[in-house]
């Protein structure tokens, strides 16, 4: 027996800002899993900046994506059919075959979740890579210690809002960059932030400079460029710079010019280390034990924003890039 299923595949490789012509809309017939693997109908999608640099042809930390080849992303749904004894229909499963109805793979490609969740569309967000990617940047990189002043630039998204939620945990003093004044005052009304910067409309130097005015111990950087330069003349010595991101720079068609005050790296004696959530599996369980505790206990709050159906996948990645999303952007595939 075949199922049909809608997927959205590679079209073109883009050249600067993707567009809706470079996602190719299809429809496949999907057959019943054999010995050892499992059908999955997702319920939700997650879309990410980092799938802009699998957009390209190019070497990275991961292979690019094929032209023509059904993209990928962290995705929520159930079991459809199961080849695999440690998986039955109706099991809450997550993987990272998105962009797609049905996703047919080996057991092992999916990961059972428990379904006792308020939302399980934070298997996206908070409870999951970008969760994991907050706690251990903040944590095992950027080192924050009480009293400290954290810096958290793109800090409405999905990985900034928890960086800052955790750094507040952690007693610090904390400041948010964001493009919106719906943005800053959630940071600060709903989520607990001491200040946040409206980057469209404010003087991003002169914002620090009054919101910190005793320096910054730990910038976590999701932007570069601008943000990346301002936070360097303001951090103190022995500073830390988590380098998580640089979304400023994701769509440009020619390498920009990096910041011109990199000589504060060595006179501030300052740490600056980029890394890869993939590379610290090992501490998944620790992030899930304490982001569990914490959302349960009030102490952390997520927020989605929320596009209906997979056709409008594209237009929900193109959102990440002008600003849209509050919160983890994701899609909603099909009704729980």
């Amino acid at each position: 027996m075949s199922h049909r299923s809608r997927e959205i595949r590679l079209r073109t490789r883009p050249e600067g800002l993707p567009a809706a012509s470079d996602f190719e809309f299809v429809e496949v017939d999907v057959p019943d899993p054999d010995a050892g693997q499992v059908l999955v109908r997702n319920e939700w999608m997650s879309v990410d900046p980092y799938m802009r640099g699998r957009m390209r042809d190019e070497p990275s930390y991961a292979d690019p994506w094929a032209v023509g080849a059904v993209m990928q992303g962290g995705a929520v749904g159930r079991v459809v059919a199961s080849g695999d004894d440690a998986f039955a229909g109706g099991d809450l499963v997550s993987s990272n075959l998105g962009w797609r109805d049905l996703a047919l793979a080996p057991a092992e490609a999916f990961t059972k979740l428990d379904p006792d969740v308020e939302n399980v569309a934070d298997y996206l967000g908070v409870l999951g890579m970008p969760g994991h990617t907050a706690y251990v940047g903040l944590l095992d990189l950027g080192q924050p210690r009480e009293g400290e002043t954290v810096f958290v630039s793109a800090a409405a998204g999905a990985v900034g809002s928890a960086v800052g939620q955790i750094a507040k945990l952690r007693g610090c003093r904390v400041i948010g960059s964001a493009g919106s004044p719906e943005k800053t005052a959630w940071l600060v009304d709903d989520l607990g932030f001491d200040a946040a910067i409206d980057y469209r409309s404010e003087d991003l130097e002169a914002a620090l400079a009054e919101h910190a005015p005793d320096g910054i111990d730990v910038y976590f950087d999701n932007v570069g460029h601008d943000h990346l330069q301002a936070a360097l003349n303001h951090m103190n010595a022995h500073g830390r710079v988590v380098a998580c991101g640089s979304i400023a720079g994701y769509n440009a068609a020619e390498p920009q010019p990096g910041p011109n005050n990199l000589s504060h790296i060595v006179r501030k004696r300052l740490r600056v280390q980029g890394f890869i959530v993939s590379d610290h599996a090992d501490r998944r369980s620790a992030f899930l034990a304490d982001m569990r505790r914490w959302l349960a206990e009030g102490e952390v709050r997520s927020r989605q924003t929320v596009v209906e159906g997979l056709e409008r996948a594209p237009q929900a990645f193109l959102g990440l890039f002008d600003g849209s999303n509050v919160g983890k952007m994701v899609v909603r595939i099909a009704s729980e």
